[in-house]
Protein backbone atom coordinates (compact mmCIF):
# COMPACT_ATOMS: atom_id res chain seq x y z
CA UNK A 1 0.00 0.00 0.00
CA UNK A 2 1.49 3.30 -0.46
CA UNK A 3 1.91 6.45 1.40
CA UNK A 4 -1.12 8.13 2.43
CA UNK A 5 -0.69 12.10 1.45
CA UNK A 6 -2.96 14.89 3.15
CA UNK A 7 -5.17 14.92 0.06
CA UNK A 8 -6.45 11.92 1.33
CA UNK A 9 -8.16 12.96 4.26
CA UNK A 10 -11.59 13.25 4.47
CA UNK A 11 -13.18 16.87 4.93
CA UNK A 12 -14.99 17.54 8.13
CA UNK A 13 -18.71 18.26 5.90
CA UNK A 14 -18.02 14.42 4.91
CA UNK A 15 -17.35 12.65 7.77
CA UNK A 16 -20.68 14.50 9.40
CA UNK A 17 -22.58 13.25 6.05
CA UNK A 18 -21.35 9.38 6.50
CA UNK A 19 -22.30 9.82 10.46
CA UNK A 20 -26.00 11.64 10.03
CA UNK A 21 -27.27 7.98 10.53
CA UNK A 22 -25.65 7.33 12.81
CA UNK A 23 -24.83 9.85 16.15
CA UNK A 24 -27.94 12.13 17.27
CA UNK A 25 -26.05 14.76 18.87
CA UNK A 26 -25.81 18.93 18.36
CA UNK A 27 -23.96 19.60 15.28
CA UNK A 28 -21.19 21.72 16.97
CA UNK A 29 -20.06 19.33 19.51
CA UNK A 30 -20.19 16.54 16.75
CA UNK A 31 -18.24 18.91 14.51
CA UNK A 32 -15.48 19.71 17.52
CA UNK A 33 -14.85 15.74 17.58
CA UNK A 34 -14.64 15.32 14.14
CA UNK A 35 -12.28 18.24 14.00
CA UNK A 36 -9.91 16.75 17.05
CA UNK A 37 -9.66 13.13 14.89
CA UNK A 38 -8.38 14.78 11.23
CA UNK A 39 -5.90 17.07 12.94
CA UNK A 40 -4.62 13.85 14.79
CA UNK A 41 -4.33 12.40 11.35
CA UNK A 42 -3.19 15.02 9.89
CA UNK A 43 -0.25 15.24 12.14
CA UNK A 44 0.63 11.85 11.88
CA UNK A 45 0.65 11.57 7.86
CA UNK A 46 2.81 14.43 7.95
CA UNK A 47 5.21 12.47 9.64
CA UNK A 48 4.99 9.51 7.61
CA UNK A 49 3.04 7.56 10.31
CA UNK A 50 0.18 6.01 8.19
CA UNK A 51 -0.20 3.82 5.06
CA UNK A 52 -4.18 4.08 4.26
CA UNK A 53 -6.52 4.78 2.06
CA UNK A 54 -8.96 7.07 1.87
CA UNK A 55 -11.54 4.54 2.43
CA UNK A 56 -9.77 3.12 5.16
CA UNK A 57 -9.48 6.63 7.18
CA UNK A 58 -12.80 7.44 6.46
CA UNK A 59 -13.81 4.12 8.46
CA UNK A 60 -11.11 5.13 11.09
CA UNK A 61 -12.28 8.72 11.84
CA UNK A 62 -15.88 7.03 12.14
CA UNK A 63 -15.32 4.66 14.21
CA UNK A 64 -13.06 7.13 16.61
CA UNK A 65 -15.83 9.63 16.65
CA UNK A 66 -18.60 6.95 17.09
CA UNK A 67 -16.95 6.11 20.52
CA UNK A 68 -15.83 9.21 21.46
CA UNK A 69 -19.41 10.81 21.51
CA UNK A 70 -21.28 8.00 23.01
CA UNK A 71 -21.61 8.18 26.88
CA UNK A 72 -18.81 7.30 29.34
CA UNK A 73 -20.66 6.33 31.76
CA UNK A 74 -21.50 3.51 31.34
CA UNK A 75 -21.77 -0.09 33.20
CA UNK A 76 -18.45 -2.47 33.76
CA UNK A 77 -18.13 -5.14 35.50
CA UNK A 78 -15.84 -4.89 39.05
CA UNK A 79 -13.06 -7.62 39.04
CA UNK A 80 -11.18 -5.76 41.57
CA UNK A 81 -12.55 -7.31 44.76
CA UNK A 82 -13.33 -3.54 45.89
CA UNK A 83 -16.82 -2.85 46.70
CA UNK A 84 -16.44 0.44 47.68
CA UNK A 85 -14.49 1.87 44.64
CA UNK A 86 -14.46 5.24 43.95
CA UNK A 87 -13.04 5.09 40.47
CA UNK A 88 -16.73 2.98 40.23
CA UNK A 89 -18.85 5.17 41.62
CA UNK A 90 -18.20 3.58 45.64
CA UNK A 91 -21.89 2.08 46.32
CA UNK A 92 -23.61 0.31 43.63
CA UNK A 93 -27.40 0.25 43.34
CA UNK A 94 -29.88 -2.22 42.38
CA UNK A 95 -32.04 -1.71 38.91
CA UNK A 96 -34.95 -2.29 41.40
CA UNK A 97 -34.27 0.72 43.21
CA UNK A 98 -33.76 2.85 40.16
CA UNK A 99 -36.72 1.79 38.66
CA UNK A 100 -38.33 2.52 42.21
CA UNK A 101 -37.23 6.14 41.96
CA UNK A 102 -37.38 7.06 38.80
CA UNK A 103 -41.56 6.21 39.06
CA UNK A 104 -41.47 9.10 41.78
CA UNK A 105 -39.56 11.46 40.17
CA UNK A 106 -41.12 11.67 36.97
CA UNK A 107 -42.04 15.05 36.34
CA UNK A 108 -42.78 17.04 39.54
CA UNK A 109 -41.99 16.04 42.68
CA UNK A 110 -42.64 17.75 46.03
CA UNK A 111 -38.80 18.18 47.01
CA UNK A 112 -39.52 21.43 48.94
CA UNK A 113 -43.63 21.81 49.27
CA UNK A 114 -45.07 20.42 52.14
CA UNK A 115 -49.11 18.87 50.90
CA UNK A 116 -50.21 19.05 54.36
CA UNK A 117 -50.65 22.87 54.48
CA UNK A 118 -49.64 23.51 51.49
CA UNK A 119 -46.50 26.02 51.96
CA UNK A 120 -43.55 25.88 51.34
CA UNK A 121 -41.59 22.91 52.87
CA UNK A 122 -37.90 21.53 53.77
CA UNK A 123 -36.16 18.74 51.29
CA UNK A 124 -34.58 17.76 54.43
CA UNK A 125 -37.53 16.28 55.60
CA UNK A 126 -37.53 13.17 53.43
CA UNK A 127 -34.76 11.73 55.20
CA UNK A 128 -33.99 13.75 58.95
CA UNK A 129 -36.90 11.82 60.95
CA UNK A 130 -35.38 8.50 59.90
CA UNK A 131 -31.80 9.47 60.58
CA UNK A 132 -32.10 11.27 63.22
CA UNK A 133 -34.03 8.31 64.89
CA UNK A 134 -31.38 5.34 63.63
CA UNK A 135 -28.37 7.68 64.95
CA UNK A 136 -30.13 8.45 68.00
CA UNK A 137 -29.65 12.35 67.51
CA UNK A 138 -31.61 15.25 67.89
CA UNK A 139 -31.68 16.23 64.22
CA UNK A 140 -29.78 15.43 61.03
CA UNK A 141 -28.52 17.41 58.19
CA UNK A 142 -27.42 15.91 54.54
CA UNK A 143 -24.84 17.75 52.20
CA UNK A 144 -22.82 16.85 49.10
CA UNK A 145 -20.13 14.80 50.96
CA UNK A 146 -18.27 14.26 53.60
CA UNK A 147 -15.35 16.85 52.96
CA UNK A 148 -18.80 19.72 52.76
CA UNK A 149 -20.05 18.03 55.68
CA UNK A 150 -16.95 19.06 58.30
CA UNK A 151 -16.54 22.42 56.05
CA UNK A 152 -19.93 23.69 56.87
CA UNK A 153 -19.71 22.50 60.44
CA UNK A 154 -16.24 23.75 61.57
CA UNK A 155 -17.68 27.37 59.62
CA UNK A 156 -20.50 27.39 61.37
CA UNK A 157 -18.74 26.23 65.16
CA UNK A 158 -15.61 28.03 64.24
CA UNK A 159 -15.12 30.42 61.91
CA UNK A 160 -12.55 33.35 62.88
CA UNK A 161 -11.55 30.60 66.01
CA UNK A 162 -9.38 27.91 66.69
CA UNK A 163 -9.69 24.22 65.91
CA UNK A 164 -8.33 21.64 68.66
CA UNK A 165 -7.01 18.62 66.68
CA UNK A 166 -4.69 15.56 67.86
CA UNK A 167 -1.79 15.66 65.25
CA UNK A 168 -2.48 11.96 64.80
CA UNK A 169 -5.82 12.80 63.03
CA UNK A 170 -4.37 15.46 61.00
CA UNK A 171 -5.27 12.93 57.86
CA UNK A 172 -5.76 13.31 53.80
CA UNK A 173 -8.84 11.99 53.08
CA UNK A 174 -8.48 11.88 49.33
CA UNK A 175 -7.84 13.30 46.43
CA UNK A 176 -5.46 16.00 48.81
CA UNK A 177 -8.18 17.14 50.75
CA UNK A 178 -6.65 17.37 54.29
CA UNK A 179 -8.08 18.45 57.23
CA UNK A 180 -5.81 21.50 58.20
CA UNK A 181 -6.27 22.35 54.53
CA UNK A 182 -10.22 21.98 55.21
CA UNK A 183 -10.06 23.89 58.73
CA UNK A 184 -8.13 26.69 56.64
CA UNK A 185 -10.65 27.13 53.76
CA UNK A 186 -13.64 27.21 56.21
CA UNK A 187 -11.95 30.37 58.40
CA UNK A 188 -10.83 28.67 61.13
CA UNK A 189 -7.47 28.32 62.74
CA UNK A 190 -5.67 24.57 63.62
CA UNK A 191 -4.34 24.16 67.38
CA UNK A 192 -2.70 20.90 67.04
CA UNK A 193 -1.50 19.17 70.00
CA UNK A 194 0.11 15.53 71.16
CA UNK A 195 2.48 14.09 69.05
CA UNK A 196 1.66 11.33 65.76
CA UNK A 197 1.21 8.51 68.09
CA UNK A 198 0.46 9.86 71.62
CA UNK A 199 -2.36 12.83 72.34
CA UNK A 200 -3.36 12.96 76.20
CA UNK A 201 -5.99 14.48 77.97
CA UNK A 202 -3.86 17.27 79.61
CA UNK A 203 -2.37 17.75 76.02
CA UNK A 204 -6.73 18.76 75.12
CA UNK A 205 -6.80 21.24 78.31
CA UNK A 206 -3.84 23.16 78.29
CA UNK A 207 -4.52 23.77 74.26
CA UNK A 208 -7.81 25.75 75.34
CA UNK A 209 -7.75 29.39 75.56
CA UNK A 210 -9.82 32.39 74.97
CA UNK A 211 -9.84 31.65 71.17
CA UNK A 212 -10.93 27.80 71.14
CA UNK A 213 -14.43 27.50 69.46
CA UNK A 214 -13.84 23.58 68.86
CA UNK A 215 -12.79 20.22 69.70
CA UNK A 216 -12.69 18.13 66.96
CA UNK A 217 -11.97 14.54 66.55
CA UNK A 218 -10.72 12.83 63.32
CA UNK A 219 -11.80 8.86 62.73
CA UNK A 220 -8.18 7.59 61.28
CA UNK A 221 -10.90 5.57 58.76
CA UNK A 222 -8.21 5.25 56.10
CA UNK A 223 -5.05 4.17 57.91
CA UNK A 224 -3.87 2.71 61.40
CA UNK A 225 -1.29 3.72 63.84
CA UNK A 226 -0.10 0.95 65.82
CA UNK A 227 2.35 0.12 68.67
CA UNK A 228 3.23 2.73 71.13
CA UNK A 229 -0.29 4.79 71.06
CA UNK A 230 -2.63 6.97 73.11
CA UNK A 231 -5.45 8.62 72.86
CA UNK A 232 -8.80 10.05 74.60
CA UNK A 233 -12.06 8.79 74.73
CA UNK A 234 -14.14 10.61 73.24
CA UNK A 235 -16.37 10.79 76.29
CA UNK A 236 -13.76 12.64 78.24
CA UNK A 237 -13.73 14.86 75.40
CA UNK A 238 -17.47 15.90 75.73
CA UNK A 239 -16.34 16.69 79.69
CA UNK A 240 -13.93 19.22 79.14
CA UNK A 241 -16.08 20.69 76.11
CA UNK A 242 -19.12 20.82 78.47
CA UNK A 243 -17.11 21.96 81.57
CA UNK A 244 -15.45 24.97 78.96
CA UNK A 245 -18.74 25.62 76.70
CA UNK A 246 -16.89 24.29 74.00
CA UNK A 247 -18.81 22.03 70.50
CA UNK A 248 -16.88 18.75 70.33
CA UNK A 249 -16.92 17.28 66.87
CA UNK A 250 -16.71 14.14 65.32
CA UNK A 251 -15.47 13.40 61.84
CA UNK A 252 -16.08 9.34 61.01
CA UNK A 253 -15.38 8.91 57.70
CA UNK A 254 -17.37 5.74 56.73
CA UNK A 255 -19.73 6.07 59.07
CA UNK A 256 -22.37 2.83 59.41
CA UNK A 257 -25.39 2.01 61.00
CA UNK A 258 -24.61 -1.48 61.86
CA UNK A 259 -22.22 -2.97 64.76
CA UNK A 260 -21.61 -5.79 61.76
CA UNK A 261 -22.44 -7.74 58.69
CA UNK A 262 -22.54 -11.45 58.42
CA UNK A 263 -19.16 -12.49 57.11
CA UNK A 264 -17.78 -9.15 57.50
CA UNK A 265 -18.59 -8.41 61.14
CA UNK A 266 -15.56 -5.95 61.92
CA UNK A 267 -17.45 -3.24 61.36
CA UNK A 268 -16.37 0.30 62.81
CA UNK A 269 -18.57 1.34 66.29
CA UNK A 270 -22.15 2.37 64.69
CA UNK A 271 -23.35 6.17 64.75
CA UNK A 272 -26.01 5.44 67.07
CA UNK A 273 -23.51 4.38 69.49
CA UNK A 274 -21.21 7.18 69.04
CA UNK A 275 -23.75 9.52 70.01
CA UNK A 276 -24.72 7.93 73.25
CA UNK A 277 -21.05 9.53 74.68
CA UNK A 278 -22.81 12.95 73.12
CA UNK A 279 -20.61 14.96 71.18
CA UNK A 280 -22.24 17.80 69.66
CA UNK A 281 -21.98 16.83 66.14
CA UNK A 282 -20.79 13.57 63.73
CA UNK A 283 -19.96 13.32 60.51
CA UNK A 284 -19.94 10.35 58.20
CA UNK A 285 -20.56 9.76 54.59
CA UNK A 286 -23.72 7.99 52.65
CA UNK A 287 -22.00 6.42 50.27
CA UNK A 288 -19.60 4.02 52.04
CA UNK A 289 -20.70 1.44 54.35
CA UNK A 290 -24.33 2.99 54.45
CA UNK A 291 -24.19 2.21 50.63
CA UNK A 292 -26.23 5.24 49.45
CA UNK A 293 -25.39 8.09 47.21
CA UNK A 294 -22.47 10.43 47.10
CA UNK A 295 -23.30 11.97 49.96
CA UNK A 296 -22.27 14.01 53.69
CA UNK A 297 -24.17 13.68 56.71
CA UNK A 298 -24.16 15.43 59.42
CA UNK A 299 -25.72 14.68 62.86
CA UNK A 300 -26.13 15.90 66.24
CA UNK A 301 -27.79 19.00 68.45
CA UNK A 302 -31.06 20.32 66.90
CA UNK A 303 -30.39 23.88 67.57
CA UNK A 304 -26.28 23.49 65.78
CA UNK A 305 -27.97 21.61 62.96
CA UNK A 306 -30.28 24.64 62.26
CA UNK A 307 -27.74 26.60 62.63
CA UNK A 308 -26.07 25.36 59.98
CA UNK A 309 -28.61 25.10 57.67
CA UNK A 310 -28.94 28.80 57.98
CA UNK A 311 -25.12 29.16 57.51
CA UNK A 312 -24.54 30.55 53.43
CA UNK A 313 -22.68 28.17 52.52
CA UNK A 314 -25.06 25.26 53.21
CA UNK A 315 -26.87 27.13 49.90
CA UNK A 316 -23.71 25.77 47.98
CA UNK A 317 -23.49 22.07 49.41
CA UNK A 318 -27.38 20.79 49.75
CA UNK A 319 -28.15 17.77 48.15
CA UNK A 320 -30.21 17.60 44.58
CA UNK A 321 -33.69 16.04 44.47
CA UNK A 322 -32.22 12.49 43.13
CA UNK A 323 -29.16 12.29 46.18
CA UNK A 324 -32.18 13.21 48.23
CA UNK A 325 -34.53 10.29 46.74
CA UNK A 326 -31.43 7.72 46.34
CA UNK A 327 -30.48 8.07 50.04
CA UNK A 328 -34.18 7.63 51.10
CA UNK A 329 -34.42 4.94 49.27
CA UNK A 330 -31.60 3.39 50.76
CA UNK A 331 -32.53 4.40 54.38
CA UNK A 332 -35.44 2.10 53.48
CA UNK A 333 -33.36 -1.15 52.89
CA UNK A 334 -32.66 -1.28 56.45
CA UNK A 335 -34.41 -2.77 59.38
CA UNK A 336 -34.48 -3.89 63.01
CA UNK A 337 -30.98 -4.00 63.05
CA UNK A 338 -30.45 -5.35 59.87
CA UNK A 339 -30.32 -4.55 56.39
CA UNK A 340 -32.11 -5.97 53.00
CA UNK A 341 -31.15 -7.34 50.07
CA UNK A 342 -32.13 -4.13 48.30
CA UNK A 343 -28.81 -2.71 50.35
CA UNK A 344 -26.33 -4.03 47.16
CA UNK A 345 -23.26 -2.47 49.02
CA UNK A 346 -23.98 -4.27 51.90
CA UNK A 347 -25.06 -7.40 50.60
CA UNK A 348 -21.53 -8.00 48.26
CA UNK A 349 -19.87 -6.96 51.45
CA UNK A 350 -21.75 -9.74 53.06
CA UNK A 351 -21.20 -12.76 50.72
CA UNK A 352 -19.14 -15.60 52.03
CA UNK A 353 -16.69 -16.77 50.49
CA UNK A 354 -18.03 -20.32 50.26
CA UNK A 355 -20.71 -18.54 48.06
CA UNK A 356 -18.31 -16.58 45.96
CA UNK A 357 -16.88 -20.38 45.36
CA UNK A 358 -19.83 -21.68 44.33
CA UNK A 359 -20.59 -19.03 41.89
CA UNK A 360 -16.65 -19.45 40.61
CA UNK A 361 -16.87 -23.11 39.94
CA UNK A 362 -20.06 -22.51 37.70
CA UNK A 363 -18.00 -20.08 36.14
CA UNK A 364 -14.95 -22.57 35.45
CA UNK A 365 -17.80 -25.20 34.62
CA UNK A 366 -18.71 -22.83 31.26
CA UNK A 367 -15.00 -21.89 30.03
CA UNK A 368 -14.44 -23.85 27.10
CA UNK A 369 -12.22 -26.67 26.81
CA UNK A 370 -10.33 -24.81 23.88
CA UNK A 371 -9.55 -21.67 26.09
CA UNK A 372 -8.18 -23.63 28.97
CA UNK A 373 -5.35 -24.47 26.58
CA UNK A 374 -4.71 -21.29 25.87
CA UNK A 375 -5.05 -19.79 29.47
CA UNK A 376 -3.96 -21.79 32.61
CA UNK A 377 -7.36 -20.94 34.53
CA UNK A 378 -8.21 -21.44 38.12
CA UNK A 379 -10.49 -20.59 40.54
CA UNK A 380 -7.74 -18.98 43.80
CA UNK A 381 -8.69 -18.04 47.02
CA UNK A 382 -8.25 -14.16 47.69
CA UNK A 383 -8.50 -11.53 50.41
CA UNK A 384 -9.62 -7.78 49.57
CA UNK A 385 -10.34 -4.38 51.42
CA UNK A 386 -13.89 -2.51 51.53
CA UNK A 387 -12.81 0.37 49.49
CA UNK A 388 -12.77 3.88 49.81
CA UNK A 389 -10.63 4.04 53.17
CA UNK A 390 -13.41 2.22 54.78
CA UNK A 391 -11.95 -0.51 57.43
CA UNK A 392 -8.56 -0.21 56.85
CA UNK A 393 -6.55 -3.50 57.62
CA UNK A 394 -9.19 -5.57 57.54
CA UNK A 395 -9.25 -7.89 55.08
CA UNK A 396 -12.06 -10.24 53.56
CA UNK A 397 -12.24 -13.17 52.35
CA UNK A 398 -13.10 -13.70 48.92
CA UNK A 399 -12.33 -15.98 45.52
CA UNK A 400 -10.65 -14.51 42.21
CA UNK A 401 -10.18 -16.16 38.84
CA UNK A 402 -6.91 -16.12 38.32
CA UNK A 403 -5.23 -16.66 34.17
CA UNK A 404 -1.79 -17.24 33.06
CA UNK A 405 -0.51 -17.49 29.81
CA UNK A 406 3.02 -17.84 27.97
CA UNK A 407 1.61 -16.63 24.47
CA UNK A 408 -0.22 -13.18 26.00
CA UNK A 409 1.18 -10.77 28.41
CA UNK A 410 -0.69 -10.23 31.63
CA UNK A 411 -1.04 -6.09 30.63
CA UNK A 412 -2.09 -7.02 27.34
CA UNK A 413 -4.87 -9.07 28.47
CA UNK A 414 -6.26 -6.89 31.49
CA UNK A 415 -6.58 -4.42 28.46
CA UNK A 416 -8.73 -7.12 26.32
CA UNK A 417 -10.74 -7.46 29.39
CA UNK A 418 -10.79 -4.07 29.75
CA UNK A 419 -11.96 -3.24 26.27
CA UNK A 420 -14.50 -5.49 25.64
CA UNK A 421 -17.92 -4.85 24.93
CA UNK A 422 -18.84 -4.75 28.61
CA UNK A 423 -15.74 -3.95 30.49
CA UNK A 424 -14.20 -5.96 33.06
CA UNK A 425 -11.57 -4.27 35.41
CA UNK A 426 -9.45 -6.87 36.99
CA UNK A 427 -5.71 -6.61 38.59
CA UNK A 428 -2.86 -7.97 38.27
CA UNK A 429 -0.52 -9.86 40.88
CA UNK A 430 1.69 -12.71 40.71
CA UNK A 431 2.16 -12.47 36.84
CA UNK A 432 -1.45 -13.11 36.69
CA UNK A 433 -4.65 -11.49 36.00
CA UNK A 434 -6.90 -11.40 38.24
CA UNK A 435 -10.87 -11.41 38.42
CA UNK A 436 -12.00 -11.06 41.85
CA UNK A 437 -15.02 -12.01 42.82
CA UNK A 438 -16.25 -9.80 45.90
CA UNK A 439 -17.45 -6.81 43.62
CA UNK A 440 -19.12 -9.23 40.77
CA UNK A 441 -23.08 -8.50 41.07
CA UNK A 442 -24.24 -12.21 41.36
Amino acid sequence: MGKTFPKDIPSVNKVMLQLKNNINLHQTYLKKIIQKEIEIIRKDVKNGYLNKSKDELLIDIKQKVLNKSSSKLINLINGTGIVLHTGFGRAPYRSESLKNIAKRMEGYIALEYDIENGKRGDRQDHVREFLSAVCESESSLVVNNNAAAVLLSINGLANGGEVIVSRGELVEIGGSFRIPDIIEASGATLREVGTTNRTHFQDYKNAINQDTKLILTVHTSNYVIKGFTKSVELGKLVSLGSENNIPVMVDWGSGSFLSGIPNNPSLDIPINKLMRSNPDIITFSGDKLIGGPQSGIIVGKKSIIEIFQKNTLYRTLRPDKLTIALLEEILRSYNINAFTEENLSLSLLSSSQRSLKERGCRVMNRIENSKIKKFDIKLIESKVEAGSGSLPEKKIRSMAIAFESKSIKCTALAEKFRKGKIPVVGFIKDDKFNIDLKAVLP
